[in-house]
């Protein structure tokens, strides 16, 4: 075990002086010095009819991304056994460095967050002043070449450094939007917590693409050459792929504003799709030797985003249906044992009989220790597509059959809760899902590992009476153990809309069982049980194959027609083939090893059948448990109507020296908590925010 910490410490170490040099490179990369010495060195010392141009950018822009995604899964695989026993129980994280902050127009962030993001925004202020002094030395020069004024040259050259300067926020726009991605979990994030990273980097992006494309119409307006609007250069910069790339990132943008993604989603959720031809375009726009910059990361999100496809044409056992009286459903899917899953994780689910293209994501609340062949997702009906889903299966005559695909699961790569004397969860509607899985995980320590865990004490703010009903579904009935009494678990339910104190009980669930079709699998890991292994294996093999492809490409087709001048062979040809070379590679190395590794499922699926079979049968022995587990483990259970908690006395009251308070709901009460937490009147707080941003 030793040993096992010693490479992970080494890859760490590794990783990060990689990731150093390439970040000089983006820093260098505007200066005289890159290119009066460092450029001319690099394209001397790599000068290859087999790559060409594209050679040195890889070089500098690409391996070094793909060879730290590499490390980054060796680093998870070692380190995938740990569970949350051997995790330290001390934050070695400085406190100062996690505390959250508000900021406007950002939403809560840490200090972390800030200072990188702050850092971010000054390499692209660096990059851009830098440009600007460097290419307005050429403004002499080119206004008496092109015979125009400097003012005109010079708002020419910032329109450039523009669009340059989009490419830097486009390099990094897809990482955290890869949600198989070794990188991330390396960082500890998950892809649904970076999703604000994508949110800013997209918003910077588009402003700079827009004052590219906007200064560039103004340049051509005084200058007399609008035509070069309709000009499509084979063989430098085509501005109609431009053109075309920046109407479908405008269409994509506008779509983003929250208002319009709250109240028309499916808009915002179709027209986002439309980044496929605004990357093409771009390409096509830049041609493939700049586009090489922004590589690593769009490759990266290519293979996961294949990977997701392979996953996606699979249809998932679904075992039954639990129909709450608060228009909730809890679906109970097949898994297989090789499938584990850490708390807050989420899942990916497609119902094609409501929606071929729509995915939507849920919090999984079985634990995969206490549930290893079944899988868990509460989903309440907030929206169009959960309402439609509600009614198929709760109509008087329900289905016997829904079939249904996923994706994921998606959570952090490691939990450590029992770094806390003392869990406060806050929730809100909905947002009580991740805490179950939680207090599933903290139920499995407990009782089977015999370790002692925090105290929990679950504040959950519902609208009415009948939401308390989700409550029933903390503790999973099949896995009841009389030792997760010692749990201590106390619940603070608010009813908000409703006066009074209900003295009857709600209507109790029913439970729906499907018949599966012979056809439906038990959900599976993509990848299989050593799936970091299998996508390390998969980055490293696609590449060479690019690699490969790419110089037999260039030696025996590009290179007999430009002779590395980069001029006469077509700019849109060169560019189609890397795209098409791009995903062939992807396709061949990743589908092999999803089929090796669905072969090898396929023999675990069968051993589930018995199973399924007898958990069919005593459906109707857990519907008479489903109410015993959470009376006995809770130490009390205190319902309060009319009102919302007071967050900030209650918090105040806390006394234990160590405590996470995790917040799950609503964006105003995940701000509450946090200005509550960073307020520096209770040092003793921990704040952590679990958001619903995908």
């Amino acid at each position: 075990m030793a040993s096992s910490a010693i490479v992970r410490r080494a890859i760490l170490l590794l990783a990060l002086l990689v990731f150093l040099g390439y970040i000089m490179m983006w820093i260098i990369m505007p200066t005289d010095t890159y290119y009066n010495h460092w450029l001319l060195h690099i394209l001397s010392a790599t000068n290859s009819t087999f790559f060409g141009i594209q050679g040195p950018i890889m070089l500098d822009f690409t391996f070094p991304i793909l060879f730290i995604a590499v490390l980054g899964c060796i680093y998870l695989h070692l380190g995938k056994k740990k569970s949350s026993i051997t995790e330290s129980k001390r934050d070695t994280k400085p406190r100062f460095l996690k505390r959250p902050m508000i900021v406007k127009g950002l939403g809560i962030v840490t200090v972390t967050e800030l200072a990188l993001f702050t850092m971010f925004i000054a390499l692209c202020v660096w990059y851009f002043a830098d440009y600007v002094q460097h290419w307005f030395k050429q403004v002499p020069v080119l206004s008496a070449t092109r015979g125009e004024k400097e003012w005109e040259s010079k708002v020419e050259r910032v329109g450039l450094v523009a669009g340059v300067g989009g490419n830097l926020c486009l390099a990094f726009l897809f990482y955290p939007v890869t949600r198989g991605s070794s990188i991330l979990p390396v960082l500890g994030l998950t892809s649904e917590g970076s999703i604000k990273y994508h949110i800013w980097l997209g918003n910077i992006a588009m402003v700079l693409f827009t004052v590219h494309g906007f200064l560039y119409f103004v340049y051509w307006g005084f200058t007399n050459r609008l035509s070069e609007m309709l000009k499509w250069d084979d063989h430098y910069v085509s501005n109609v792929a431009g053109e075309i790339s920046l109407l479908c990132g405008l269409a994509l943008w506008v779509t983003t504003y929250p208002t319009i993604r709250r109240k028309m989603f499916e808009l915002f959720f179709y027209t986002h799709y439309l980044y496929i031809l605004f990357i093409i375009f771009f390409i096509f726009h830049t041609g493939i030797g700049f586009a090489c910059i922004m590589l690593p990361g769009l490759y990266l999100f290519l293979l996961d985003r294949y990977l997701r496809f392979l996953q996606s044409r699979e249809k998932v056992r679904l075992l039954s249906a639990r129909v709450l009286p608060c228009h909730t459903i809890e679906l109970s899917f097949s898994k297989t044992r090789g499938l584990s899953y850490n708390p807050t994780s989420t899942i990916f689910i497609n119902v094609p009989s409501i929606s071929k293209l729509q995915w939507h994501p849920f919090t999984i609340t079985s634990n995969s220790n206490l549930e290893p062949e079944t899988l868990c997702v509460i989903i309440k009906c907030e929206g169009s597509w959960t309402r439609k889903l509600y009614d198929v299966i709760s109509s008087p005559s329900p289905i016997d059959h829904l079939q249904v695909s996923v994706e994921g699961p998606y959570g952090p790569a490691t939990t450590n809760f029992l770094r806390h004397d003392m869990l406060v969860m806050i929730s809100g509607g909905s947002g009580i899902t991740p805490f179950i899985s939680i207090i599933r995980e903290l139920i499995f320590i407990r009782s089977t590992l015999k370790c002692k865990t925090p105290k929990i004490k679950l504040i959950s703010v519902f609208k009415n009476f009948s939401n308390l009903s989700i409550l029933d579904l903390i503790l999973p009935t099949s896995s009841y153990s009389p030792n997760s009494g010692n749990l201590d678990l106390q619940i603070e339910a608010y009813v908000t809309r409703e006066n009074g104190n209900h003295k009857g009980k709600f209507e109790p669930s029913r439970t729906i069982c499907f018949k599966p079709n012979a056809s439906d699998e038990p959900i599976s890991p993509a990848l299989g049980p050593n799936s970091w292994l299998w996508l390390g294996a998969i980055i490293s093999s696609s590449f060479t194959i690019f690699l490969l492809l790419l110089g037999l490409f260039t030696q025996y087709i590009v290179y007999p027609v430009d002779q590395n001048t980069y001029k006469l062979y077509s700019y849109t040809k060169k560019a189609s083939v890397n795209m098409l070379i791009i995903c062939f590679s992807i396709v061949i190395a990743a589908s092999g090893a999803f089929l090796w590794n669905k072969k090898q499922s396929a023999k675990e699926a069968k051993q589930l059948e018995h199973t399924e079979e007898s958990t069919t049968i005593k459906s109707s022995e857990d519907v008479e448990l489903e109410i015993l587990p959470l009376e006995s483990v809770t130490k009390s259970i205190n319902v309060h109507y009319g009102h919302r908690p007071n967050l900030k006395r209650i918090l105040m009251e806390i006394k234990e020296s160590n405590v996470g308070a995790l917040v799950s709901g609503p964006k105003e009460m995940r701000e509450d908590v946090a200005a509550i937490c960073s307020s520096g009147q209770a040092d003793n707080l921990h704040f952590e925010s679990i958001s619903f941003t995908w």
